[in-house]
């Protein structure tokens, strides 16, 4: 069999097992319905992907990779905050719109989260939240501020999959979304002309946010010392 044939078989595997599970679940890709739907022997399978298991690793990369793409095209706003959100409310609306991919990806998040898709998409969200500190808006450590966001998000959009459709309330994401950004953003009236917030821990998390941009005025021992002064007036103020 060439190369391009093994591919070919490859893709057409994957791309029937995603269809499947899109369409009935879980229960519904079975080594029959997959070799049916991609015109494969079922030994074939098994030679590409080891097991189901491993096919199913394979779709998940496959959609994980699929979403990542999809979140590098929006183009960032003057408005971190308001991109931030928006990042928020995607990532929900591609799980209740995909919830057997979704669970498939998030509900056992450590089989991905050493892939480059799972990687890229964590680097996005850093890249929204960083911004929202540079800008001074960011109460707590840019880590805090991402761990924050993303398990809210994840387990927000788990648990709305888990209800039947009809019993779902889509406020429940934006108020769990409100929330959080709550916690981890500057009041809007933290000064009087609606400027960020001139407290203690939003300084000390702006600053801590663009340390690595400063002047080589510190050495390295001192620029790591300040970033640990800042983290701790971050966390103690905030």
């Amino acid at each position: 069999m060439s190369e391009q044939t093994t591919m070919d078989a490859r893709e057409r595997i994957v791309r029937a097992a995603t269809e499947l599970l899109a369409h009935g679940g879980r229960e519904a890709v079975s080594t029959r319905a997959v070799s049916a739907a991609a015109g494969v022997q079922a030994p074939t399978i098994y030679r590409q992907f080891g097991d189901m298991r491993g096919l199913m690793d394979a779709v998940a990369r496959e959609a994980l990779e699929a979403y990542v793409r999809q979140k590098t095209l929006h183009e960032p706003s003057d408005d971190p905050v308001e991109d931030l959100r928006r990042g928020w409310d995607l990532h929900v609306a591609f799980g209740l719109g995909n919830p057997a991919v979704y669970t498939l990806i998030y509900g056992d998040p450590t089989a991905l989260a050493d892939t480059p898709a799972a990687r890229q998409g964590a680097a996005i969200l850093q890249g929204r939240v960083e911004r929202v500190a540079r800008a001074g808006w960011l109460r707590v450590s840019v880590v805090q501020a991402v761990w924050m966001i993303s398990s809210a998000a994840r387990g927000v959009t788990l648990s709305l999959i888990a209800l039947p459709p009809e019993a779902r309330d889509p406020r429940l994401a934006e108020s769990m979304r409100d929330a959080v950004f709550a916690a981890i953003l500057a009041p809007a009236d933290a000064a009087p002309d609606g400027s960020p917030g001139a407290d203690v821990a939003t300084r000390a998390v702006a600053l801590r946010a663009v340390l690595g941009e400063a002047p080589a005025v510190l050495s390295p021992a001192e620029q790591h010392l300040l970033g640990e002064w800042l983290d701790r007036l971050a966390s103690a103020a905030g």
